[in-house]
């Protein structure tokens, strides 16, 4: 890997760990095993680093919104989508909890952020529509939007809430639950029960990579 690579990997991971605001580009060098000049080198700033990161950022998120709902599997597809979803939250973490410390959002996040957020919805919307069509999800259509919403909103901010409770462990597979609980029980009995499989899935593989 490319020193600059490694020192945009690196950044991320400590920068989620330990907070944006607590991290100073001496001790950034020091996890990167480099000297402070060679970091200098690269980037000049926190500001400059938080820039590469948000361009990777920006990748992440147009191809987890390029995941549309399978016909032949709406399930397994909005399973996909959940995992996606909270890999991005988790692996760019300090991005949403950290903006108090790092002011503006940088480009190019600051300019498509909005977007992003509506983008986001409709396709949980989206996803959720495929399971009413296949007959595994019973949802008026005139109320899958607001559904959507709330999905969005707690998954958007369930890692933070059970960090804020004390209870961090395990906390992608208690967000993706508590997404769930909004309608599973208009859920397929076997539908629900292969999403909680999924969900547990994609918590301990996450859990297991933290």
């Amino acid at each position: 890997m490319k020193t600059r690579d490694r020192i945009v990997l690196t950044a991320r991971q400590v920068f989620n760990r330990d907070g944006y605001g607590a991290v100073t580009t001496a001790s950034l060098a020091e996890a990167c095993g480099i000297a402070e000049g060679n970091l200098w080198y690269h980037f000049k700033t926190k500001r400059d680093l938080l820039g590469a990161i948000a361009e990777e950022f920006a990748e992440r998120v147009k191809a987890r919104l390029a995941l549309r709902p399978s016909p032949d599997d709406p399930l397994g597809s909005y399973c996909v989508m959940l995992g996606a979803l909270m890999q991005e939250l988790r692996d760019y973490r300090f991005l949403y909890r950290d903006q108090q410390h790092y002011g503006e959002h940088v480009e190019p996040i600051a300019s498509n952020v909005a977007s992003w957020l509506v983008q986001t919805t409709d396709r949980i919307e989206a996803h959720l529509r495929s399971l009413v069509e296949a007959r595994l999800l019973d949802w008026p259509a005139s109320r899958l939007h607001d559904l959507a919403v709330n999905a969005t909103i707690i998954m958007r901010y369930g890692l933070e809430h059970y960090t804020e409770l004390g209870q961090p462990q395990g906390g992608v597979r208690k967000t993706l639950l508590q997404q769930l609980s909004l309608f599973e029980d208009r859920l397929d009995a076997d539908a629900a029960a292969e999403i909680r499989t999924e969900v547990d899935r994609i918590g301990e593989e996450m859990r297991a990579a933290a």
